[in-house]
């Protein structure tokens, strides 16, 4: 296993079994990409309030969203990478994941809770690892490697 979670329901509305489904496949997904040393997350689930604040604090959009990724390990133009710590954890950076936007677009799209959240879940981590979908091409490798993913688990989508 080289995914390690720190989990926070903030919401304190989330089931032990979907507590359980996130932590396995985020520990699957790290095995998907063959991390070849410990990886360490945060996942906070919390309220569509909450997460509209972070969206507005963090983000200028004053408005609720289904999940928010903030990577520790991005590194911007120009800067140097850190080196001498390859013997060291891999810190990617905290997912917050809004459980009431989460069940109401499980409802519009009519699958399960579960699927929903492993989606929301996969995406962010998918960010974290340095994936995104700013043109049309990030997105196409971006969304087919998450499908691909949630397809090995087993979260197909209904």
């Amino acid at each position: 296993m080289n995914v390690e979670l720190n989990f926070f329901d903030e919401s304190h509305d989330l089931s032990t079994d979907n507590q359980a489904l996130i932590e396995k496949l985020l520990v699957f997904a790290g095995d998907y990409l063959h991390y070849d040393r410990l990886h360490t997350v945060s996942v906070t689930i919390v309220d569509d309030a909450r997460i509209q604040a972070i969206n507005r604090d963090y983000r200028d959009k004053d408005q609720s969203t289904d999940v928010i990724s903030f990577a520790i390990q991005d590194q911007v133009a120009g800067e140097l990478p850190i080196v001498g710590f390859e013997d060291m954890p891999v810190e990617l950076g905290d997912i917050f994941i809004s459980l009431d936007t989460a069940k109401a677009q499980a409802k519009d799209y009519g699958h399960s809770l579960q699927r929903e959240l492993g989606f929301l879940a996969l995406h962010g981590f998918l960010h974290l690892n340095g994936y995104d979908h700013m043109t049309p091409e990030d997105e196409h490798v971006m969304f087919s490697l998450q499908k691909e993913i949630l397809d090995a688990y087993g979260l197909k989508r209904d």
